[in-house]
C-alpha cells in the first residue's frame, strides 16, 4: 500500500510543479528591450522542483511546464525550443546532483554549493542554448545577442530565489519531499 501512496505523491508534486513552471513563466513577465523575448522566474520554480522530484521527474516537469508557458503565452513558436531546453536543463542539474550525492562527499553546506554550480552550469547551456535558437529563428545574431545579459539575469535570479525557498522549505517538516538533500550524509 505504501509504494502505491508514494507514486500518487510523485505524480501529484510533478504536476504540481508542471503547473507552478507554467504560472511562474506566465504572470511573472518582464519583456526584453529590442526583442520579441521576455525574462521570468519559471526557472527558480524550475530549479526547485528539480531538488523536489529529482532529475527524472524534474526534466519532464521542466520540458512540459515551460513548454505550456510558451503556448499558453502567445509564444508557442518557441514551444518546442523551450521543451528541449528547459528539460536539458534540469537534466544537468539532476545528474550533477546525483553524482554529488552519489559521491557521499557532499552533505551540509557542501551539498547547497553543489545545488549552486549545478544550476550555474545548467544556466550556461540555457543561454547559449537560447541564443543559438534566437539566432536561428530571427536569423539575425546580433539581436540573438541582445537576449544574452537577460538570459543570464533570468537564471542568477532563478538561482537565488531556489536556494532560498529550498533552504527555507528543508527547515520544515517538507524535507522528506525532496530527492537529493533526503539521500545526503547528514554530517
Amino acid at each position: 500500500m505504501r509504494t502505491h501512496d508514494d507514486k500518487a505523491l510523485k505524480l501529484v508534486l510533478t504536476a504540481l510543479f508542471i503547473s507552478l513552471i507554467a504560472i511562474a513563466i506566465l504572470f511573472i513577465r518582464v519583456p526584453i528591450p529590442f526583442t520579441q523575448g521576455y525574462v521570468h522566474l519559471g526557472d527558480a520554480v524550475i530549479f526547485l522542483g528539480i531538488m523536489v522530484l529529482g532529475w527524472k521527474r524534474g526534466a519532464f516537469a521542466a520540458a512540459a511546464g515551460g513548454m505550456m508557458g510558451d503556448l499558453i503565452g502567445g509564444f508557442a513558436v518557441w514551444a518546442p525550443w523551450t521543451f528541449v531546453i528547459k528539460g536539458v536543463m534540469a537534466l544537468i542539474i539532476g545528474l550533477v546532483l546525483q553524482k554529488a550525492v552519489g559521491s557521499r562527499l557532499v552533505s551540509g553546506s557542501r551539498l547547497i554549493t553543489a545545488e549552486i554550480i549545478s544550476m550555474f552550469i545548467a544556466g550556461a547551456f540555457e543561454t547559449a542554448a537560447y541564443f543559438g535558437a534566437e539566432g536561428i529563428m530571427y536569423g539575425n545574431w546580433a539581436v540573438a545577442a541582445l537576449g544574452v545579459p537577460w538570459n543570464i539575469g533570468q537564471f542568477a535570479a532563478g538561482m537565488v530565489v531556489a536556494v532560498l525557498i529550498n533552504t527555507a522549505l528543508f527547515k520544515t517538516p517538507v524535507k522528506k519531499f525532496f530527492a537529493y538533500r533526503a539521500q545526503a550524509p547528514t554530517s
